[in-house]
């Protein structure tokens, strides 16, 4: 992640609402929710909601999809981890795993980045 791409993370983070909208797509989790229940949960009005969610995507931080008639949100679990790395590559002098804490190894679990899979090949 280049230091743009974080300072808009972060500034579309920088506001209650927003920040109150993440925090609930990362605990629905990769499934997603639909929008009228994020309103409803966080008692947000549709039109504000809908300029909360414009700011969240265009950070990177969130994506949709249609199903029917419905468009339901989820967190961009990917750009978080990338986020968070970003803020923490330098920490404890180069080495980070000096540092983790509960929640980051949790986050690992949680939404591993995507690897390719590793050809097996036997060997002879």
């Amino acid at each position: 992640m280049k230091m743009k791409e974080a300072i808009v993370a972060l500034a579309a983070l920088a506001q209650d609402t927003r920040l109150s909208i993440f925090r609930l797509l990362v605990q629905v989790g990769p499934e997603g929710i639909p929008v009228g229940q994020i309103g409803e949960e966080l008692q947000v009005a549709p039109a504000t909601l809908s300029f909360h969610l414009k700011e969240l995507y265009h950070a990177g931080l969130i994506s949709s999809r249609q199903e029917g008639r419905f468009i339901y949100y989820t967190a961009n679990f990917e750009h978080m981890a990338a986020l968070m790395t970003f803020l923490t590559q330098n920490c404890c002098q180069g080495v980070p795993h000096e540092c983790l804490t509960v929640a980051e190894t949790q986050l690992r679990d949680c939404c591993p980045p995507k690897r390719k899979p590793k050809s097996t090949r036997s060997q002879s």
